[in-house]
């Protein structure tokens, strides 16, 4: 893959954020976990749910300390008060949505990217239980607030920042890992995307971002071939 720290660099005194995990929403859950697991001849491994918020996940290891998450509706909890994160309730099939990227001392990186013109949100406080009756606890900002006003897309290609604090990180539980061979981006205004990784300090893991509708899309290296994530999925 081609990457690098976009203009601008990491915050002073702070490393740059790196990819923590993509995001691949879907609003029937199952159905979507069977054609992963029959693309990349892998099953993903059951994450949790997400209390209150009306999902559950799975998950694939992409190395280098990063994940693949598939999330979607949890049939075990109560409809939530407001939407589902990441557009669930109005997708019609699976897409890659957004990915995060892996901070510390999430309050301070979110005054200083205010500090350069960029607001991603307010760190909001969340929580799972694991399969084996843990819980692990992060904080992270509102997918898609970095955004701004515009035509509203399924797809935000400004990342959310997370930051897991002392909790383990998912991606060394043992996760089968499909490791991550490119990942792309494409957005109506790309330098008001490299700029906006810039006040966050964000290392974009990809190829340079490129002018088009909202889009991600990640190649896999799956048992059967690489398979390409975006909207949907299909083997390449």
């Amino acid at each position: 893959m081609t990457g690098g720290a976009p203009a601008g660099g990491a915050p002073a005194g702070g490393a740059p954020a790196v990819l923590d995990h993509l995001v691949y929403a879907t609003p029937d859950l199952e159905r979507t976990l069977a054609e992963v697991a029959e693309l990349t001849g892998v099953r993903p491994v059951r994450g949790g749910g997400h209390p209150g918020r009306g999902t559950r996940n799975h998950l694939l290891g992409l190395g280098d300390g990063a994940y693949f998450e598939i999330i979607g509706p949890d049939p075990e909890q109560p409809a939530p008060d407001g939407p589902r994160w990441f557009g669930i309730d109005a997708l019609t099939g699976p897409r890659l949505v957004t990915w995060a990227v892996r901070v510390t001392g999430i309050a301070g990186r979110v005054a200083e990217a205010r500090a350069r013109g960029y607001d991603p949100g307010d760190p909001v406080a969340m929580a799972r239980r694991t399969p084996d009756g843990g819980r692990i606890a992060w904080q992270l900002t509102p997918p898609g607030a970095g955004e701004g006003p515009g035509p509203v897309s399924p797809v935000s290609v400004a990342p959310f920042l997370l930051d897991r604090g002392a909790t383990p990180h998912p991606s060394g539980s043992g996760l089968p890992v499909l490791p991550l061979v490119s990942l792309g981006a494409t957005h109506p205004d790309p330098e008001a995307v490299r700029a906006g990784w810039a006040a966050l300090g964000v290392r974009w893991p990809g190829e340079p971002v490129a002018g088009g509708p909202a889009q991600l899309t990640a190649v896999v290296e799956g048992r059967h071939g690489r398979v390409a994530f975006g909207r949907g999925a299909v083997a390449v």
